[in-house]
């Protein structure tokens, strides 16, 4: 079943009606904060002669960014709609630029995948969570970075109890009529601005640190958007910190980098590199269909 499909059938969100709708909100100084967090995760300012691949590029925007930074870009989504997304992006800053490549495809398909060859950045921001195979999907990205490449993902933090309430909110979303889908936002919309402003009444400043970092300004997004995004976006999948580490460990990856969402609903982000081939009995032993969870702390990686 293609997208389109499933969103027909209200088994799926309209991601990429979402993206194109962002599209006219983009501006310069959004494209600018986008590469910034690019930089900022990676740890370069300069992708000249990198191979990069965005996974489920939607709106395009870090495709953009990437290229930008010098990086060669290849774009795939399995949204036509956000195929056109990234292909609009690519219009206005890079026509006709032969090194960003982009085409339609899923995370899902391995023939399609081993069409593309190893790259030396994957990136897939909040993508693998909402294939509805998550662990199949990030045990495929996997293998599409080269020895010594990084692969940058954000997957939804586990919250237990609450992330299957939020999944409950995404699927009555998905499959409600467009005046519920409005109410929905607006109950969402207000709660958080509620809690948001009892945070800041209630705890002195120099006590919120990090947590009190807005997660939409600092990526280029647009707050709207990312509400729209988050209270429908289903399929919906979640994973604890160590979940994944443990998952990519016996892939032969070390994690790099890890920005967490301080235990709350937003993504965790992950930047591992590959350091060794996989070793394919380990990643055997590691069930993809459910993510164990690893028993130690992870005490030895830069926390943001």
């Amino acid at each position: 079943m293609s997208a389109q499909a499933e969103v027909v059938a209200r088994q799926r969100f309209e991601f990429g009606e979402n993206w194109s709708a962002f599209l006219s909100v983009l501006s310069d100084e959004r494209v600018q904060t986008a590469e910034a967090s690019l930089v900022d995760m990676l740890g370069k300012n300069d992708l000249s002669g990198t191979r990069f691949l965005d996974v489920g590029s939607g709106s395009g925007l870090f495709s953009l960014a990437a290229r930008r930074l010098g990086a060669r870009v290849f774009s795939f989504d399995y949204d036509r709609q956000s195929v056109a997304c990234t292909a609009e992006l690519k219009r206005r800053y890079f026509a006709d630029d032969p090194d960003w490549t982009i085409t339609e495809g899923s995370v899902l398909d391995s023939e399609f995948l081993r069409s593309l060859g190893p790259f030396d950045v994957v990136y897939s921001w909040g993508v693998l969570h909402h294939t509805g195979a998550m662990w199949h999907a990030m045990d495929n990205v996997a293998g599409l970075v080269a020895e010594g490449g990084k692969l940058f993902i954000a997957i939804y933090n586990d919250q237990g109890g609450t992330s299957r309430r939020w999944a409950f909110v995404k699927r009555l979303y998905c499959r409600s009529p467009k005046p519920v889908r409005w109410g929905l936002l607006a109950a969402v919309g207000t709660y958080w601005e509620a809690r948001g402003f009892a945070y800041r009444l209630l705890v002195p400043r120099t006590l919120r640190g990090t947590a009190a970092a807005a997660p939409a300004g600092n990526r280029g997004m647009s707050r709207f958007y990312d509400l729209r995004d988050w209270v429908g976006g289903y399929p919906f999948e979640v994973a604890t910190p160590d979940a994944v580490f443990d998952f990519y460990r016996t892939r032969g990856f070390m994690l790099h980098r890890l920005l967490t969402s301080h235990g709350g609903h937003g993504c965790n982000q992950y930047v591992f590199e590959k350091t060794v081939a996989p070793n394919n009995a380990a990643a055997g032993s590691a069930s993809s269909s459910q993510g164990v969870r690893a028993n130690r702390a992870i005490s030895n990686v830069a926390v943001g």
